[in-house]
């Protein structure tokens, strides 16, 4: 008997996820709201993205092009007739869609003639002639100032609110997703894998490796025009920055954070990005610098991504036992929250010890004295002993748990090699270490 497609229990996972995300207008202010429109739309960037680099193992360095391609299509077909739209609202995103198709059909023809680095290579070189294009070609892309639009009403809906944007959106995404689950189920998606893991050996075997990858290619571009076409819904307008390469990096880093082995790993990233670059940006400046060590430390020791800490703990708990890898959790926790606390107080300290505001506040003062520094409430003084031992306190307590609990690993690791050994040890082995139990 084949397995069915979905199984119940994703169902049931996949139907309460709905529920919850269409439950959270009640809670969220306006603000809040706007930004878990924002979280959506990176969600289904990044699972597009994850279709062509995580499940074919194609790494692009410019998918932003068939975002803001997506863009562009969609915010004509706002305008198009006179101002009464080319599509209803709703159905908007079928434009971004075939935008993103097309182009990346293109694209993706040039593109995967290619493999490894070339093939990323010429990602990037289609991206960067997109967006030094984009400024010059006005008529089409609007120049610095970009095309407007409005939300026209359809189906009974005037489209005036955020509330009904969000709705829109989530069932967007919603319904992309799902398509995209559904397609690594089918035996094409099955062959998608496949060339991430032999290429070769499907090329062999008698398949168009070529065709299957600028397929997979167009399809990844399509979800991405769908994304790029829900921004512009949202925000009503496009401008030639959505081309910016800071966007392509940006789904890189969300998807890789996030986990390119776990179907909504990239989401779930993207999703944590996001509302960390709103909750955050306005609290520092150095809000970029933490996304970079985040990701830095998720590819040192997290290689799976932050999707993959839960599967790690149930192969822990499988392997060890509930009791045994309590400890182990919160020696880990521990030390994750002390080294975060030292880590923030240091970068924001000296963030600050460097600013122009400061270094021009310190010339006004008298010789070789430091003006305080103001944070968490409370002034600090740059050059006193007690500011810097703060942080190298939190820094030491998080280090040494750190070490304590690579220690119990390591020796939850002997435990069961010894026990292992001791099970499957020859019987004269037993009887020779044993005497006394031969009688």
């Amino acid at each position: 008997m084949r397995p069915a497609i979905v199984s119940l229990r994703a169902l049931a996972l996949a139907a309460t996820g709905a529920a919850l995300l269409a439950a959270l207008p009640i809670l969220l202010t306006q603000g809040l709201l706007n930004a878990a429109i924002q979280m959506l739309i990176a969600a289904l960037f990044a699972s597009a993205y994850n279709l062509l680099c995580g499940q074919a193992g194609m790494l692009s360095f410019g998918h932003a092009a068939y975002f803001g391609v997506g863009a562009f299509g969609t915010v004509h077909a706002m305008n198009a007739v006179g101002g009464a739209g080319l599509l209803p609202t709703p159905l908007l995103p079928l434009a971004g869609a075939a935008c993103g198709l097309v182009f990346g059909a293109i694209a993706g023809w040039f593109a995967t003639q290619r493999s490894g680095t070339y093939f990323a290579m010429i990602t990037l070189a289609i991206a960067e002639l997109v967006h030094s294009l984009a400024p010059h070609l006005k008529g089409l892309f609007g120049g610095e100032a970009g095309v407007s639009t409005m939300r026209m009403p359809a189906w009974g809906l005037d489209f005036g609110s955020t509330l009904q944007v969000y709705y829109l959106t989530l069932a967007w995404v919603l319904v992309s997703v799902g398509l995209l689950y559904l397609y690594t189920r089918t035996p094409l998606g099955r062959l998608t894998f496949g060339l991430r893991e032999n290429s070769h050996r499907l090329r062999f075997l008698g398949y168009n490796v070529h065709g299957l990858g600028m397929l997979v290619f167009a399809l990844s571009a399509m979800f991405a025009g769908i994304a790029g076409s829900l921004q512009v819904v949202s925000n009503e307008s496009a401008n030639y920055v959505v081309f910016d390469p800071a966007l392509s990096a940006a789904v890189v880093l969300n998807t890789y954070i996030g986990g390119v082995k776990v179907f909504l790993g990239p989401a779930l990233g993207a999703a944590l990005m996001t509302f960390f670059g709103y909750a955050v940006s306005d609290l520092t400046q150095s809000w970029l610098l933490y996304q970079g060590i985040l990701f830095v430390l998720v590819m040192m020791f997290m290689p799976s991504g932050l999707a993959g800490l839960g599967g790690t703990t149930a192969r822990l708990r499988q392997r060890f036992g509930l009791a045994r890898i309590v400890p182990l959790v919160a020696l880990s926790v521990g030390a994750a929250v002390l080294l975060s606390l030292g880590g923030t107080f240091a970068i924001e300290m000296l963030q600050r010890v460097f600013s122009q505001d400061y270094r021009a506040m310190a010339r006004l003062q008298p010789a070789g004295a430091w003006p305080p520094l103001q944070f968490l409430g409370r002034a600090w003084l740059p050059a006193a002993f007690a500011t810097w031992a703060v942080p190298a306190a939190l820094l030491a307590s998080g280090a040494w748990l750190a070490h304590l609990a690579r220690q119990r690993l390591r020796a939850l690791a002997d435990a069961e090699s010894t026990s292992a050994a001791g099970a499957n040890a020859h019987p004269s082995t037993r009887l020779a270490a044993h005497p006394e139990g031969t009688a």
